[in-house]
């Protein structure tokens, strides 16, 4: 790579470096919740079209959306903008909105878990048609809900709004500044039992559907211990993540129970061998009152569009080989005179759709630390966001190079 245009990108970087912090301390002060993503959705809007970003707009499922760039290649940077709840305000040292600053360290609600990725994101694309890097390029940024079902967005962006399948893809999840190139599966499933009701006093009237679950329980934790591993993705595993009684009052023996089930997919499964390992733990005798389902999401968005999926998600990787990943090693390299490892998330992300589901390329790179995901430690480092914006403006002109 010419050294003039990484010089070119670092220094137009930093030139826009407090504006580019500042829309990370503005779009982190607004709550996006339960995927109600449409008042950052809006300041988003604002910077995408201050920076010539064009056709920007909210999808019919409240995603926010612009391109830049007008070639036939196709890329996407995905950033989810929607963040979990902050559970009990207590445990908070800090406005989890207002966030703290502290030895070049935001902490606040979705910094790490993902808006770190979205200032880079714009601000790095608007950079790179300043300096006519996106030649042959049309890039998008696409801002959306991804914590309640991960991969619903892309899929819509494909089959629905606006109907575009891209070349490739970037994930803005927490990479730790490395590329990412895969991560496990996902199926989520319920455990349904049907007891009888009666008195508390007179528990030997009823049936207790708790009960019933006990045994599937215990057979589900002992199941862990015995799943497959891949050499990159790692350990498949498996937990009972939640559980729902129904009870006519609490002294009474409760009629239903369900369980729900998250179990993690790696290389050398299907998800129909995942889910047989599961129903063989319920016994042939008790077939008629206890059952299995998959889970399916069919709620509709803030916007009210419903876009229905089952909550399967594939297990993927992109060989390091892949000109998508040099490309993103070669970034690296050319910018920051580094090698760094390439890498996977443990957790899931959108990419089960992109590359899962719908077999397009794509590699994650983003600031920030998984571990502080979900947190109330949630946190990122300012130099990375920063940082990040370099690599995001130059990766279309590596791919190929």
């Amino acid at each position: 790579m010419n050294n003039n245009i990484k010089s070119e990108i670092q220094n137009r970087v930093a030139a826009r470096r407090d504006d580019i912090i500042q829309f990370m301390l503005d779009i982190c002060a607004i709550p996006s919740m339960n995927s109600q993503i449409g008042p950052v959705g809006e300041r988003i809007a604002q910077e995408l079209k201050q920076l010539g970003f064009e056709g920007v707009r909210f999808d019919l499922m409240g995603n926010i959306l612009g391109h830049i760039g007008s070639g036939p290649k196709t890329m996407v940077y995905d950033s989810h903008i929607d963040t979990v709840g902050i559970g009990d305000p207590a445990s908070w040292e800090w406005d989890p909105f207002k966030g703290k600053i502290e030895n070049g360290i935001l902490f606040a609600r979705g910094a790490c878990d993902e808006k770190g990725s979205t200032p880079g994101m714009i601000y790095g694309l608007a950079i790179a048609k300043q300096l006519g890097l996106l030649e042959g390029w049309t890039c998008y940024y696409f801002g959306n809900m991804e914590e309640w079902c991960d991969g619903i967005a892309p899929n819509s962006f494909v089959e629905a709004d606006p109907k575009i399948r891209p070349d490739f893809v970037v994930i803005g999840e927490p990479t730790r500044m490395q590329v990412y190139r895969g991560h496990k599966g996902r199926v989520e499933l319920e455990i349904t039992a049907k007891g009888r009701s009666a008195h508390a006093a007179s528990n030997f009237l009823g049936d207790n559907a708790i009960y019933k679950l006990l045994p599937i329980i215990a057979g589900i934790r002992d199941l862990d211990a015995t799943l497959p591993s891949d050499d990159f993705l790692g350990k498949a595993v498996v937990t009972v993540s939640d559980m729902k009684v129904s009870t006519v009052s609490l002294n009474a023996v409760p009629d239903q129970a369900t369980i729900f089930i998250d179990r993690r997919v790696t290389f050398g499964e299907t998800k129909e061998s995942a889910i047989a390992a599961i129903d063989a733990l319920i016994p042939d005798e008790q077939r008629d009152k206890i059952k299995l389902a998959e889970l399916f999401y069919d709620e509709p968005s803030y916007t009210g569009f419903v876009f229905p999926v089952d909550k399967y998600y594939p297990a993927w990787a992109l060989d390091e080989s892949h000109l998508l990943v040099i490309a993103g090693q070669k970034t690296i390299e050319s910018l920051w005179n580094e090698t760094r490892p390439t890498g996977k998330w443990s957790f899931s992300t959108n990419g089960t759709y992109w590359a899962g589901k719908a077999g397009i390329p794509s590699i994650g790179f983003g600031p920030g630390d998984e571990i502080y995901a979900h947190s109330t430690l949630d946190q990122n480092k300012l130099d990375d966001v920063v940082a990040a914006t370099e690599f995001y403006a130059l990766l279309p002109k590596m791919i190929n190079a």
